[in-house]
């Protein structure tokens, strides 16, 4: 999946052109987002993701089936290019201060993209400077046969990738069931500034209180129900996001 925010240069690996190509995997991806409000999550990613941010969904267009689709999002900061998140350190260094760090962070500067109807090609972010013809793990051996350290990240993307199928999977069902509606946070910071961030959808309460028995049952046994409680927790951390601002200030 590719995030036009932190992607800023896409392109497909090829074992030929990038033969020569090597991660430094002491330039930490942080940096690449600390401009980024936000960041995609799986729905894998809530139990941990829960406990740091607000976890809300964005409206993400239609599918191929013309159906709608939701984004669900660790929020990072209050408006646009703010990440209350990511430091810079004593030593220059840029730091990622929340607990958990969002996995599609964690695969920067790879992902993968749809290169067919069933076939999908790792990606990298060219514009990455983390990435060197001179210094760090190579990818590719002089043979062009990816390198242990290649094979590794490849297979922590294409789990990533399978998380965000059914991560989409499940945000379609959410809306079918009515279980997600438009929302908006309204704040007044000390000084009496209001504050509001909205565009976003959360969950329903008043449908999710009228749900019949099938569909409770349907919601524990997919492991959508624990989606809309950890939702509902990470909600608590909107709060907690104000008063980090207020801290930086």
């Amino acid at each position: 999946m590719i995030n036009q925010e932190l992607h800023k240069q896409p392109e497909l690996l090829d074992r030929n052109k990038h033969r020569g190509l090597r991660l430094r995997t002491d330039a930490s991806p942080v940096a690449a987002a600390a401009q980024m409000n936000a960041i995609f999550l799986t729905i894998a990613e809530f139990g941990d993701a829960c406990k740091d941010y607000p976890i809300l969904f964005l409206p993400a267009g239609n599918g191929e089936n013309g159906k709608p689709l939701v984004a669900p999002v660790a929020v990072m900061g209050l408006k646009p290019a703010e990440n209350l998140f990511v430091e810079t350190g004593a030593d220059g260094a840029t730091v990622w201060t929340g607990r958990y760090v969002p996995a599609m962070l964690r695969a920067y500067p790879f992902t993968m993209v749809q290169t067919g109807e069933e076939q999908w090609s790792v990606c990298i972010d060219r514009a990455w400077s983390g990435l060197s013809e001179t210094d760090g793990e190579r990818l590719f051996d002089d043979q062009g046969q990816a390198t242990p350290f290649m094979t590794e990240l490849q297979g922590f993307v294409e789990r990533l990738e399978a998380e965000v199928i059914r991560t989409r999977s499940a945000g379609e069902r959410l809306l079918e069931l009515g279980l997600l509606q438009e929302k908006r946070f309204d704040a007044t910071l000390p000084d009496g500034t209001p504050l509001s961030v909205d565009g976003f959808m959360a969950v329903n309460d008043k449908r999710l209180a009228e749900l019949s028995d099938a569909e409770i049952i349907e919601l524990h046994k997919t492991g959508l129900m624990g989606v809309l409680v950890t939702h509902q927790v990470s909600l608590g951390n909107m709060r907690a996001l104000v008063e980090r601002r207020l801290s930086k200030s």
